[in-house]
Formats: C-alpha cells, structure tokens, sequence
C-alpha cells in the first residue's frame, strides 16, 4: 500500500528543527531586564512561555537568542512573574543586551545552544590531563566569545588552579590569551610598562611612573583593570582626577601626544578573555602562578609593551610571602615572557605593609598628587618605590647607563615635570575637579586606636584591605581608610592607628564590626618588626 500523503508532511516536519518550528509558531518580544550579572550573558524566559514548554528548557541550560542577524549565547534563568518578563518575551541581562546590539522590543528568536567546541579539551583538562597548543587555543576562543556559561568557566579556572600547569602549557595559555583579541603595534622599538601582581593596599606606583617615564619621552600605554576584591585598582584611583572609559582612538591620540595614558583596559579589547576570567577568579580568590603569568604578560603584550619592569612584593600578607615562592614565579613569568619575545624584568619589593598612607580611591589619589608637587606631606615609601621602578625602566632606553635611571627619574619628578605632563594627561583623558589638598573624603569617620603602648610590628594587608572596602571602597571613591602609623612607629596607648572614612552609616558599622574583631595591627617591641630581603 502506498503511504499516504500526510504522513510525509509529518516526517517533514518532524525533521524541520525546534528553533525553526517555534519560531514561525511563536515570535518572541526582546526585553531589556535591568539586571547587572557581571560579565555572563543571562536570558529570561516566563515559565508558562509556548516556547519554553515546547523546548524542554530547563533553568541554568545554554540558549542562542538570535535578532536581527546576530545572535548571543546565554544561561537560562526562568521566572513567574510577568512583571519581570511576558510569556511573549525573551528578557535579556544588561551584559547580553549589550553583546547582542538590538534594540529593546525587537522579535527575536530562541533554540537551544550547542555545546562550546572545546568542551572536549576542557573536560580533559578537568581530567588533569596535559592541553596542546590548539586545545589552548580552542578553549580560550570560546572564553572570549561568551559561549563558555560561568559552572563552564569555574571548572576551566579551578582545572588549570588544581595541578600545577608545566611551564609550556602557561605558554600556550598566554599566548591563546594574547591571540584572542586586539594587539596593539606602536611602532617604536621602546614601549615600556610596569605591574604590580597585587595584595599590597595603597601601592599607587603606576600613576607616578608613567608621568615620569612619559616626561622623559618614552612611550608607556598604561592600561590597568578597576578593583574586583581590593579597595582601589589603578583605573579606580585615576577615575577620581580624570575620564579612563575612553574610546581606542582616543586612548591611541593621548598615548601618541603625550607618551603615556592611565586608562580602564577593557575598553581596549586586550586579551578579553582575560576580563572574563577573572570575574571568576577574582570572587573565589584564586589566583595561581599559571593564571597569573598567563593573566599579566596577556594584557601587556597585547597592549604592545616591549619591556616590562614587574613588581613581586613579598610579606607575611601578601600574595607571597617567602623568597623561594617569589623565585619560583619570578624564573615562570621569565620563561614565557621570553618566549613571548617580551623584555622583562622582575623586581622583589617589601610587602610587609600597605604602600602610601591612603586606601581607596580618593585617599590614594591625595597621595598620588602629593608626591607629584614634591608636597612634604607626601608618604615616602610611595615616592621610594616610584623612583625605583621608573629607573629600571628608564635605563631600558639603550642612551641610558646600567644605574644611572634612579637619578634621572628623580631629577624629572624634583623638577615637577613629572606634574606637568600628568596635567597635561589627566587634561587630554577629560579632567575631574579634585584638590588633593582638601579632598572630600567620607564625612563619617572611625578612629582605630592602640589598645597599648608599643611600636608596631605588624600591619596585615588583608585586613587593611577588607575594613576599606567595608568602608564602600572602590564604589564610594571617598570611603577608605588612612594610616596613621607604619611599622617601626612608637604609639601611646589610645592613639589613633588608623582612621575609617565612609558616606554611609551602614558601611562605616561594617567597617567597624570588622575592626572590632581585629584591627590589622600588631603592637610590640622595636626588635620584633620583621625584615624581609627585597632587592630594592
């Protein structure tokens, strides 16, 4: 018997995919739903939306929303309230809305996504197996395209932090990293940078390097990231005197009149799978030697740097905390970064304590500006520290003598160039009103005083870190906390050690709780502050 007609309609269809189907069944309405996720691409379906029942979708799942051409990967949230978002509609977070470009109340479509094509590498990696160069490569693509959901990115990020990556798996990782955005050529055979890899409050070096090196006429295209865990990032503290979300042609103009600039990365697009990397790291407060180099030497290469000077500080509190451990990741950032082709320096500096007096946005840009109008008041470990590491840059320039930069930075910063081509920067980026001389800190205050005569013998970076941002710093540029002594101080029993500021009551009751239970100092006697060998 022949088979009927119908029937080949049904197998027809039946072939035709889901998407397809519910598409032409059911177009939805795009809605921007006001809700910050944080570098992940979220949807929002109405539980009781035709097509959710129709997909078999379930809430956490991987979906392709597609509008106008374009399409974006995101995890499925489900909700039951059609306030939020209509059984008609595909909501869509702040962070998805962006990537995708369309317009609020477009149609647009939704189907399920396919798995990420490195999912196979990663789940090898997951494995504790040893990746290739293409597995590194395929993976990194995929981080950067937003298609890897934030379970995804935790197990690659808690992979790779697990066992120890041999030296040439970092390699492969920095240079996936590097290869998956923009690289920038200046076209000068000295382009030069300087990091820090963090943990030490207050230590506000590139705001006083890049004006001095800039003055001097080398090109330095400083491009840092804003605070995830500590009080003040770079970017944070620069926001306070000028713009740093600038466009590229912009950011390009200053750095080519100027010699130098102090800008928010990301809107560079410089290893941007490095930015969505470390919205994971950073809140599970991983950060092994693998991701770091890969991490650091990334955005610099791809930001064209040519020499880099790199900070390690070692202290009881910082992120390492023995010279066997600052030896073992200073010879693993050499390794790559000469297989990178980039001219690196590693210096070991003192982490014993916070660098500067402030900590947080508005306390470390006083400090900054201090130190640049050679103000008697300004910290000078901060001011030390500076000169030091714009030297070792400086005699990176092939006119200069081997020992010869302490002197030549200090002379630029002495004679207040160093200020006026700052000026002249904070200027071009878009300049912000700030007297650093009257700063308009936090009206509410806390005072955090020496339960005993003694000098101070230790000051713990994390606790300094955690009572600022409990103050509201960064979000709250005039919230943060001021040391009032350093180690080696003799204090009296009563007298203040540090003091809070904050804007809010709340924040500063935080701040207060925090300190209450310890307040990140430890009194005793002269012979009891530790020493550590730092190199300069």
């Amino acid at each position: 018997m022949d088979t009927p007609a119908p029937t080949n309609l049904t197998l027809s269809a039946t072939n035709a995919s889901p998407a397809s189907t519910a598409e032409r069944a059911s177009p939805l309405s795009l809605r921007r739903v006001a809700i910050d996720t944080y570098r992940e691409n979220v949807a929002y379906l109405n539980r009781n939306c035709a097509i959710y029942r129709a997909e078999g979708f379930q809430a956490l799942s991987k979906i392709q929303v597609r509008a106008n051409g374009r399409h974006v990967l995101a995890t499925l949230n489900v909700v039951d309230d059609d306030s939020i978002v209509a059984c008609g509609e595909v909501g869509l977070s702040e962070d998805a809305f962006q990537h995708l470009g369309i317009p609020d109340g477009h149609t647009a479509s939704v189907s399920q996504a396919e798995p990420p094509a490195s999912m196979e590498a990663l789940f090898r990696k997951i494995n504790g197996e040893r990746l290739d160069k293409p597995d590194f490569h395929a993976i990194v693509q995929d981080i950067a395209a937003h298609h890897y959901s934030k379970i995804e990115l935790t197990a690659f990020v808690v992979a790779t932090n697990r066992g120890e990556m041999d030296r040439e798996e970092v390699y492969f990782l920095t240079e996936a990293m590097v290869a998956a955005g923009r690289r920038l050529d200046w076209r000068e055979p000295l382009v030069v940078d300087k990091h820090c890899i963090g943990g030490i409050p207050g230590n506000r070096t590139s705001m006083l390097v890049v004006p001095i090196l800039a003055a001097y006429g080398i090109l330095c295209p400083k491009t840092s990231s804003r605070a995830i865990t500590s009080p003040a990032g770079t970017a944070d503290t620069m926001e306070v005197l000028a713009d740093v979300e600038l466009p590229f042609e912009k950011l390009a103009e200053i750095v080519r009149t100027h010699r130098g600039c102090l800008a928010w990365g990301s809107t560079a697009d410089l290893s941007p799978a490095d930015d969505v990397l470390i919205a994971v790291e950073r809140p599970l407060s991983l950060d092994s030697p693998a991701q770091m180099v890969a991490s650091i030497l990334s955005k610099k290469i791809a930001a064209g740097s040519t020499h880099l000077v790199l900070d390690i500080p070692i202290g009881p509190t910082a992120k390492v905390r023995s010279m066997p451990e600052a030896q073992r990741l200073r010879r693993l950032f050499e390794y790559v970064a000469s297989r990178m082709h980039l001219s690196l320096e590693v210096v070991i500096t003192d982490g014993r304590q916070p660098v500067g007096q402030g900590v947080g946005p508005m306390l470390e840009a006083r400090d900054v500006m201090r130190v640049l109008e050679n103000d008697p008041r300004a910290p000078n470990d901060l001011r030390q520290k500076s000169l030091r590491l714009a030297g070792r840059l400086i005699e990176a320039s092939p006119d200069v003598r081997g020992g010869d930069g302490f002197a030549i930075a200090r002379d630029i910063l002495d004679s207040g160039r160093a200020l006026s081509r700052m000026q002249a920067i904070i200027n071009a980026q878009g300049a912000r009103p700030f007297d650093h001389n009257h700063p308009p800190l936090g009206a509410l205050t806390l005072e955090v005083c020496a339960p005993a005569d003694g000098v101070v013998i230790g000051i713990d970076n994390l606790q300094i870190a955690r009572v600022a941002r409990m103050a509201g710093a960064p979000k709250v540029q005039s919230a943060g906390v001021d040391l009032l002594h350093k180690l080696g101080d003799s204090v009296k029993q009563g007298a203040p050690l540090f003091r809070v500021h904050a804007a809010y009551p709340s924040d500063l009751e935080f701040a207060a709780q925090l300190c209450r239970k310890a307040s990140g100092y430890t009194l005793g006697q002269a012979d009891e502050v530790p020493h550590v060998f730092v190199e300069f």
